[in-house]
Parts: C-alpha cells; structure tokens; sequence
C-alpha cells in the first residue's frame, strides 16, 4: 500500500517512528512534510495528506500533530477522506473494519510511542468489512454536500421514532 505521511511541528517526533514501522509493513511511504521544528500550520500539511489521498496518490494517510483533532478537522473538508482520530488500538481497527478510514490522525501530546505504533499496526492489520457498513459509508459522501441521507429501508427507523417521541413528549427521553 502507498501512505502519505505528515505532521506539524508537534507531531514531528512520531513522525519518523510511523515512517518507519511503515516501511517494516513493506508499505511505500511518500513523507510530505514538516521536516524542522520550526511551527508551522497544520492546516497546510492535512491538505497536501488529503489531496495526495483524494487523488489516488496515496491508498491511505498518517497526520500527526499535538491532538491529532486539528488534523482530523482539516482533512475531513475533502469529500473522498474520511480521516479518524483514534483513543486507542481498538478505535483504529474499527475505524478501518467499519468505516473504511483513509486516514489516521494521531496525537504526539496525547499518546506515547508504543501505543502509536499498536494503533498502527491494528489499523494496518483491519481491513474494510464492506457489507452492511458499505451503505453506511456511501451515506456519508452526501453529507459534504448538504444532500438529505437516504436511509435503507428499516434502517435508522428506530432513532427516528426516538425522535418523534421525543417531539411529541416535550422533552428528550421522557417515557
């Protein structure tokens, strides 16, 4: 698989680590920055992740800063990512299985060395289930758009009656 990778200043340290465990899992890794310690804007490095990403450059994405939040934010503005953060080595796996993730976000200020790479080697080791998380994952592509979802049939039937209950009691969760 090819990964994109990049951080900001606060996210360098982890940066080479993931890089390299990357290139152990015998994935072509393309490192796009930051490369000094000087700050920098995290915008502008979720960008060049998510574009190299969207188009086709790169299978999947690695952006580290001090959260990993800023990042997440940041990618998610293009429609063909959809970029996680993580809390822990399970929240990556499923990310992938689920979700079909694209892109994983990590926190240099949050998360130690040895818990980053269990979260990349559980998000490595998942693979997209497809299935009935499929139509779940097609829903979200209106989403950027603005487009009502339209839902399977049966599917979300019951938060939708949560919600007329809701309504037509006045205040949430009474019963």
């Amino acid at each position: 698989m090819r990964y994109a990778i990049a951080a900001d200043h606060a996210g360098l340290p982890l940066k080479r680590p993931l890089s390299e465990a990357l290139d152990r899992l015998g994935h072509e890794v393309t490192d796009l920055g930051t490369h000094s310690e000087e700050r920098v804007d995290y915008p502008v490095y979720a960008e060049q992740v998510a574009r190299a990403v969207t188009d086709g450059e790169a299978d999947f994405g690695i952006l580290v800063c001090g959260s990993g939040l800023g990042m997440s934010i940041a990618a998610n503005r293009f429609p063909a990512v959809r970029a996680v953060t993580p809390a822990d080595s399970y929240g990556a796996q499923m990310a992938r299985r689920h979700n079909d993730a694209n892109v994983l976000c990590l926190g240099a200020r949050l998360l130690g060395i040895d818990a980053v790479l269990a979260m990349l080697e559980a998000w490595d080791a998942a693979g997209f289930e497809g299935g009935r998380h499929q139509g779940r994952v097609d829903m979200l592509g209106g989403l950027p758009r603005g487009q009502a979802l339209a839902a399977a049939p049966g599917a979300g039937q019951a938060a939708g009656e949560r919600l007329a209950e809701t309504d037509h009691q006045g205040a949430r969760g009474a019963r």
